[in-house]
């Protein structure tokens, strides 16, 4: 009988575990606003979501490059100080090294001031500390080795801030040194000569926001106005600017959305051979009648390795032309950024530094294989990591995360260098700031957090101070090490720091939604609209669209683990269907019939065919509804099977609303309304017992008839 049905033991009806915000609408002031500058009201509602709801302050976002922007020198205090100190040292040819960090941002900041010091003729090498055997930023090591080597000046890029003890090792030693960062400011800042972090500047500062490699930048442009160069190197400087910007996830609002719109329309016919040649590995894009000399070049060598060598895993679609006249950050984002950071992850950050230093097309090319191959491998460790997290998650720490609020995972023999990435699949997995950690031997773990917006990750670090070795960040994110023994006593402290900040509602992932679109007006002119909002990022993201009560019409798994699908809705008694995505959602296959769905807007080139499609990013059932069905004049009947049992159904009408109906072998019948939760189980009405058909399994057997019927009706 239906009452008797047990689940299967696979696992219940799962959808994403998600809170939905979205934006509140001003539809009057969204009109107004498009009689001005005649663009979609949608897309005026998503100008108002960020804050320019007056024509004046929408037209400065919309044409990022009309902003006025202070003069950095009369910002950073300590600006002035620094340019002096490398002005005299390239005078003297006294001896510059620079500190680096192994991420996207260190590396490109390392490259971005060795290539402009060089230029200005600056005696001047670098270093960047091991990720496996010393972790983040600066050391006393480091030190030692430089002032050793006969260094008189040492610039930190990425790092520093917090790096007390070696900087005063470097006062004792008689260096002078320069640290440019722009991770949170500690409670004791190191004794350095100067320092350029934006975190120190009054939070309207339009400069608060750049990230090392924006340090890196600001000090690199006014070196060269004090030279009078800065013609020589502006575009090259610009280009490295952006890709370590949107690499690092720094937010694209103010200065940063000012360079990094430059920036983007410059790397594609960019003359530094490195770049040129990721472009063409990554394949991104290859450039027709405007692209330069070195970007032909690198081109053509891709072209010629992938020909000469039949057992590269490297796609020849790589070299095809696309010819566009900017990038967008999501190509450097999730196509030019891993392949930089899984250097820094797993391999040698010298061969980023080369990569980008050097205008040999050759090296380059070599360099840009080896990021390829390393991205590779880098891909395959996260995909092994994540499932060995989850499994030990989900036997150990799934039942108390509600009362702990915090996920602490460690175990040995993970490579440090990807688990950061692993933490930010478990955040969005489970809804809880999670800190990650690998044994680096039987004494010492280190690892990688990932927080909330609720939850401050840097500020909980501190929270535990006492019980760890070396640790930094920010909000968002950090790193940190302590002794294996402190681990227990960590996780308690971690947990005591997430109960006192976060609430119970906040245990889900939290999807920020712009606006309410109806499938009739996701189109390719709304798309070429969206492109006015770019570059988008951090403070600035890609909109989010919400369709209400659509109908999946298609679904079936491709690729590893994701969701390809189709679906409809009727506006105004016509139907309009769209094609979509849901990357890596194995877990919700398949998706109930009807569904409120959560999207971003993706360009999709197959063929010389382009569609806009659907990028998956939310789903809930319908809003006070787990089904939604409708009585079509007539009845509907079908035959279903579940759990090796024969059941008929069919939907008719009962009063003002649809019905379904369900009758088991034994005559039994469960009966639901549209939109209702609670249905009515027995052999009539009058005897029959009230349910709640959310729950399983009687949620699993009302998505098989109810797929039956669907079958039948087409």
């Amino acid at each position: 009988m239906l009452d008797e049905i047990k689940p299967k033991s696979s696992s219940a009806r799962r959808l994403p575990l998600q809170r939905w915000q979205i934006y509140p609408q001003k539809a009057e002031l969204a009109q107004k606003l498009a009689r001005v500058n005649n663009m979609s009201p949608l897309i005026n509602q998503l100008l108002i979501n960020r804050g320019f709801d007056l024509p004046d302050t929408a037209e400065i976002f919309l044409n990022p490059q009309s902003l006025s922007l202070p003069e950095p020198l009369d910002e950073f205090p300590d600006l002035a100080i620094s340019v002096e100190l490398l002005q005299n040292a390239i005078a003297t040819q006294e001896k510059i090294a620079i500190c680096g960090d192994y991420d996207a941002d260190g590396m490109t900041s390392t490259a971005l001031l060795l290539r402009s010091l060089r230029t200005f003729g600056a005696d001047v090498d670098y270093a960047i500390p091991s990720r496996m055997h010393e972790g983040y930023g600066i050391n006393k090591r480091i030190i030692e080795e430089f002032y050793n080597e006969g260094v008189g000046i040492i610039l930190t890029v990425d790092n520093g801030i917090s790096a007390f003890e070696p900087i005063a090792r470097a006062k004792e030693l008689g260096l002078k040194t320069i640290i440019t960062d722009h991770h949170d400011i500690p409670q004791k800042l190191p004794p350095a000569d100067a320092i350029l972090n934006p975190k120190l500047l009054p939070e309207y500062s339009v400069y608060r926001g750049v990230a090392g490699v924006g340090a890196a930048y600001i000090l690199a442009m006014s070196l060269a106005e004090k030279l009078g160069r800065a013609e020589e190197i502006s575009d090259t400087m610009l280009e490295l600017f952006a890709l370590g910007t949107i690499a690092d996830l720094a937010p694209l609002v103010g200065v940063n959305r000012t360079w990094v719109k430059r920036g983007l329309r410059l790397l594609p016919k960019s003359q530094l051979a490195g770049i040129q040649a990721l472009i063409q590995m990554a394949g991104v894009q290859a450039l027709g009648s405007q692209g330069s000399t070195k970007a032909e070049e690198a081109r053509e060598l891709v072209s010629q390795s992938i020909a000469n060598n039949p057992k590269s895993k490297i796609n020849a679609s790589v070299v095809k032309i696309q010819n566009p006249k900017s990038l967008k950050p999501d190509d450097i984002g999730f196509r030019l950024g891993p392949r930089i950071n899984a250097i820094g992850r797993i391999g040698d950050p010298q061969i980023v530094i080369e990569l980008l230093t050097t205008d040999d097309v050759g090296i380059a090319l070599e360099r840009a294989m080896q990021c390829e191959a390393t991205n590779a491998r880098r891909r395959e460790m996260c995909e092994e990591i994540e499932k060995q997290a989850i499994t030990l998650v989900e036997t150990e720490y799934v039942a108390s995360l509600k009362e702990d609020r915090v996920l602490v995972v460690v175990q040995p023999n993970w490579h440090h260098g990807v688990i950061g990435i692993v933490a930010s699949r478990l955040l969005e997995r489970y809804g809880v700031p999670v800190f990650i950690g690998t044994y680096e031997d039987d004494n010492h773990i280190r690892g990688s957090a990932r927080g909330i917006p609720e939850f401050n990750v840097f500020d909980a670090l501190q929270y535990c101070d006492d019980l760890l070795g070396k640790y930094g960040g920010h909000k968002a994110a950090g790193g940190f090490s302590l002794p294996a023994d402190n681990l227990e006593a960590v996780r308690q402290r971690l947990s005591e720091f997430a109960c006192s900040c976060l609430e119970l509602q906040h245990l889900k992932p939290l999807l920020k939604i712009d606006t309410l679109a109806n499938l009739d007006e996701v189109n390719r002119e709304l798309y070429q609209q969206i492109n006015a909002l770019e570059p988008c990022g951090i403070e600035n993201p890609n909109p989010v669209f919400w369709t209400p009560n659509v109908k999946v019409l298609e679904q079936q798994i491709v690729g590893k683990g994701h969701i390809k699908f189709t679906v409809g809705q009727m506006v105004k008694g016509q139907q309009y269907k769209i094609k979509g995505i849901a990357w890596r959602w194995r877990d919700y296959f398949p998706l109930p019939t009807r569904v409120d769905i959560a999207y971003k807007l993706k360009e999709n080139n197959f063929n010389g065919n382009t569609s806009i499609e659907l990028e998956l990013i939310g789903v809930r059932l319908p809003t006070n509804s787990h089904f939604f069905f409708t009585y079509e004049d007539k009845p509907v009947r079908a035959t279903f099977e579940y759990s090796n049992r024969q059941y008929i159904c069919g939907i008719y009408q009962n009063g003002s609303s649809a019905e379904l109906r369900i009758k088991s072998p034994e005559h039994k019948v469960l009966a639901v309304q549209s939109g209702h939760d609670i249905g009515l189980l027995g052999i009539n009405r009058e005897q029959a017992e009230k349910i709640d058909v959310s729950q399983s399994p009687y949620y699993d057997i009302i998505q098989a008839a109810l797929k039956a019927l669907e079958e039948v009706e087409s």
